[in-house]
């Protein structure tokens, strides 16, 4: 276990280093410039050579010599850069946002195990009735409908019936921790119910496939009670695999937390990515792409282990 953990853990290294090459590039060639942005809204720069507005923002050197200077300043220092508008550190940024997007991911994630757990449990006990057919409805619906369109609607139609709107003004949880978890609960159950649909048919699916084998009929042959079998030995076996809905969470998570950050007008990093993205504000685009794919991938490490431990028939070599 322990050679596997250090081989994972190694391999992560080479796969940052092409990400954060693609990332880099990928960001440099977006349609538009920041420069156009800067002179446009600024009368001083409107003045000055683009030459050295370049000069002034370290972006007048090729692109292969932008990337080294900045894989650099992340080795020796740890330094993701500056904002090109707001002149400060991007790992600042980060740090001040990450405790918001975190708030509504966790949120989220409670509220979507929460539903989908006894959702889905159900669903596979009752294969084929009432219950079954409103659970998988429900999961389909949880896939189709987005998550951008729900929160729209929960923002125009009830100010427009009932004159009323959810908070679009953040507020701290130091200063309020009711009006804070008052902000995030909307947010959060659009997240948590679409996030729960893929998680309640990954369980169904588990029950089912458990429930087929043959020591599960031979508890049933036993005459065993059906809370016995089903928390005995269904769960026990059938919840293992679902150790995994946690990798796949996390990066559902932040795709969600993005859009639900801008409708709502929550200060995260989601919010910070979009608004970067539209002031061309590549530092900022770039140190948030990699602080979100390392987490993702220290998650996905976390459940690799996690699984290996939870069920011994796994061997890695």
């Amino acid at each position: 276990m322990a050679a596997y953990i250090f081989r994972r853990i190694i391999l992560v290294i080479p796969t940052l280093l092409i990400l954060s090459m693609l990332v880099f590039g990928i960001v440099r060639i977006i349609p538009g410039n920041v420069i156009d942005l800067m002179v446009t809204q600024d009368a001083v720069l409107q003045e000055m050579d683009r030459a050295a507005i370049e000069k002034a923002l370290g972006i007048d050197q090729p692109i292969h010599v932008q990337y080294g200077r900045w894989l650099k300043d992340i080795i020796t220092s740890g330094d993701l850069g500056k904002s090109l508008w707001r002149k400060t550190s991007v790992t600042e940024e980060i740090i001040t946002r990450l405790p918001i997007t975190f708030e509504l991911g966790l949120m989220a994630i409670i509220i979507a195990l929460v539903i989908a757990f006894p959702v889905g449990i159900w669903s596979a006990i009752r294969q084929d009735t009432m219950g079954d057919y409103i659970g998988r409805t429900f999961a389909i619906a949880g896939l189709a409908i987005p998550n951008f369109w729900i929160a729209t609607l929960v923002m125009v139609f009830p100010a427009l019936w009932w004159n009323w709107s959810p908070p679009v003004q953040y507020i701290r949880f130091g200063d309020d921790p009711g009006g804070n978890l008052a902000q995030f609960v909307i947010p959060a159950i659009i997240m948590g119910t679409s996030m729960s649909a893929t998680t309640m048919r990954m369980i169904r699916t588990m029950m089912l496939e458990v429930m087929r084998q043959d020591y599960v009929r031979t508890a049933w042959a036993k005459g065993l009670k059906e809370r016995v079998v089903i928390t005995r030995h269904v769960l026990k076996n059938a919840l293992i695999p679902v150790v995994t809905i946690i990798g796949f969470l996390i990066p559902v998570m932040v795709g969600g937390s993005v859009i639900m950050e801008q409708i709502f007008v929550l200060p995260g990093i989601g919010r910070l990515m979009v608004t970067a993205t539209f002031d061309r504000d590549y530092p900022v685009i770039i140190g948030v792409a990699m602080f979100i794919s390392v987490a993702i991938l220290f998650v996905n490490l976390l459940v690799d282990v996690s699984y290996a431990y939870l069920d011994p028939r796994i061997q890695y070599r």
